[in-house]
């Protein structure tokens, strides 16, 4: 078989490269089965007519106009490697044509998960200060440092938001014997119940939870709707430990409430990434920060390679993508996420 015989992708993985979500041995596979045009995400309109006509799939989250999308007569798939869905393509024409539209964020479900687990721990047994604290000769031994210290098995605990995440979340909470509530307004009750969780309002996640995990992404509806009144609403001395998107809290109230002492907070997202080396978080004691790095593990982006590869084979044989998740119809174009700014 002639290269000009195999299917042609487009290859505008930005900020992601072929490199990282691919093994050596996936990458090769990826050149033997396929013609591989790499390009900038600005550059794909600038494309020959005939390579956009050719393309059967793009592996990135490029910018799409509706006239380059005319263009493309071949195209059966977009793998978006970078996770957030962009409202930057003309989704319902991509859903007319039957043309998939998948993220391979699923991949950083587990790491993200448990990285929230070690913040959660953290924050009950104040291991990091602790550490410190020895470092500077200045320790506490036994009960005396533990006057603030609480047990995670057994505590009550909100999660807001039940995506992959949140369920990853919750398979690892449940060896810690938590009464797990759940918000999620765009899940029925039945799902929540089938996972073992407690279906529950916004307020009652807040209010009734020694630990809340925030893993709701950012849509156009929920864009800080958690302030200061939803701090307020906490027990004194809960632990909040936000790890999906900086949008969906009022920072400058999450930080006076840390301030103030009525809650602790961890947080591996920021309004702006990277952060201003002078922004007030980074000196706030009863804060635990991360660098969002929580899903950033090699094993996870090796995974995007496997999912890529196994659902091209499906969609080569005209069976849909199965190992991606596909981007819907009636919230795509909600999504507000966006990816770290690397410059």
């Amino acid at each position: 078989m002639s290269d000009k015989t195999l299917p042609l992708v487009i290859s505008a993985p930005e900020p992601r490269t072929l490199e990282l979500i691919f093994t050596p041995p996936q990458l090769a596979r990826l050149r033997s089965h396929y013609r591989i045009v790499e390009t900038t995400p600005e550059g794909v309109s600038a494309l020959p007519a005939e390579t956009l006509a050719e393309a059967r799939y793009i592996i990135g989250q490029p910018p799409i106009a509706s006239e380059t999308l005319q263009k493309m007569t071949s195209l059966r798939c977009i793998f978006n490697v970078e996770t957030n869905l962009l409202n930057n393509m003309p989704y319902e024409t991509l859903f007319a044509r039957g043309i998939h539209v998948v993220t391979t964020g699923l991949v950083f479900a587990e790491p993200v998960a448990e990285l929230g687990l070690a913040m959660a721990l953290n924050l009950a047994r104040n291991i990091v200060d602790a550490d410190l604290a020895f470092r500077q000769g200045k320790e506490l031994w036994g009960g005396d440092g533990n006057q603030t210290a609480r047990l995670l098995s057994g505590a009550d605990v909100g999660i807001i938001g039940f995506g992959d995440l949140g369920r990853a979340l919750n398979r690892l909470l449940t060896g810690f014997r938590t009464h797990t509530r759940v918000y999620d307004p765009w899940l029925p009750p039945s799902i929540l119940v089938d996972n073992g969780v407690e279906p529950a309002s916004l307020d009652e996640a807040l209010s009734q939870s020694d630990f809340v995990f925030v893993v709701a992404s950012v849509t156009s509806e929920n864009q800080g709707f958690l302030g200061a009144d939803s701090f307020a609403k906490m027990r004194k001395g809960a632990a909040f430990i936000l790890l999906s998107r900086a949008g969906v809290v009022d920072f400058a109230a999450l930080m006076a409430s840390v301030r103030s002492g009525h809650i602790v907070a961890a947080s591996d997202v920021f309004p702006e990434e990277p952060l201003a080396k002078d922004h007030p978080v980074r000196a706030l004691p009863g804060f635990l920060r991360s660098a969002h790095r929580a899903g950033a593990l090699d094993i996870a982006f090796k995974r995007m390679g496997d999912m890529v590869l196994e659902d091209m084979d499906l969609v080569d044989r005209g069976l849909p993508p199965l190992r991606s998740k596909r981007a819907e119809r009636e919230t795509v174009s909600r999504m507000r996420s966006k990816p770290v700014d690397r410059n």
